[in-house]
């Protein structure tokens, strides 16, 4: 499933395509047809992400709410003419220059602002946003006998980290996944939260998961394959001192830590 990063990322790129600009809204799928005639010819005023979840916002109020799950995407599409919409294509939105495919998300409809707020009010902070209050996820974390790596997974604690980020940032701030969220000290807190704001947005900007820097990569970072430049996640040794890593669940998804790094 897409991280908060490339949600972001979205965001980004689409307003610099389409916010603006009347788009022409076509569906590939007729169970999103009434949803497309209704985007139709309205001027995108806004896209933004909260965590994992991505908004549009057009001139009439409505709402473009998409989440793309584990197998969503979106395909920036260049071509002059393109390509007719497929059977796959939940929704395209065209500009003036290119057009932005959906294929394949968990959530694509359009909502009140209402409706978009209610989906708010129940998300953690995102370290990507400038209004993000690191203090609420301080408290949650403080009243939980939760396992921090199982915390930091949960959305309403804390938006758009994953699995990835998860075990990249605990190694990376020395921090157990299986400690108890009530016993990470507030130094830690604040590095952990430090860290994850410095590498989500480097994710942004490269828009890929690398965190290791470049004095520690053996080639540059735009040679690395995929997977590459990662201190644990789906590591054999640990990036940092070497140490072969453990490897168990949390939340029902593999966690990698390292008994050096990260002692319990």
């Amino acid at each position: 499933m897409p991280e908060g990063h490339t949600i972001h990322r979205l965001a980004r790129d689409q307003n610099a395509d389409l916010a603006g600009r009347a788009v022409e809204a076509v569906a590939g799928q007729e169970r999103f047809r009434d949803g497309a005639e209704r985007l139709h010819g309205q001027i995108l005023l806004e896209a933004e992400a909260w965590g994992k979840h991505l908004f549009h916002t057009y001139d009439s109020g409505d709402v473009l709410h998409v989440h793309l799950g584990l197998i969503g995407k979106w395909f920036r599409r260049t071509a002059d003419p393109c390509p007719e919409p497929t059977q796959t294509t939940r929704l395209r939105l065209a500009g003036d220059t290119c057009s932005w495919d959906l294929i394949g998300p968990m959530v694509c409809a359009v909502v009140t602002p209402d409706d978009r707020a209610r989906v708010v009010a129940k998300l953690g902070p995102d370290p990507l946003r400038r209004d993000a209050d690191p203090e609420l996820l301080w408290a949650k974390l403080q009243r939980s006998s939760k396992s921090i790596g199982l915390l930091l997974m949960e959305q309403d604690v804390i938006a758009g980290v994953g699995n990835v980020y998860r075990s990249e940032l605990l190694n990376i701030t020395g921090i157990d996944p299986r400690r108890p969220g009530r016993a990470v000290t507030r130094d830690e807190f604040d590095a952990l939260w430090t860290e994850t704001v410095r590498q989500l947005r480097l994710g942004v900007r490269r828009n890929k998961i690398i965190t290791m820097g470049a004095d520690e990569l053996d080639r540059p970072i735009s040679r690395l394959r995929r997977g590459e430049g990662r201190y644990a996640y789906k590591q054999e040794a640990c990036g940092r001192c070497h140490t072969i890593l453990e490897v168990f669940p949390i939340a029902g998804r593999t966690t990698w830590a390292c008994p050096t790094c990260q002692p319990s």
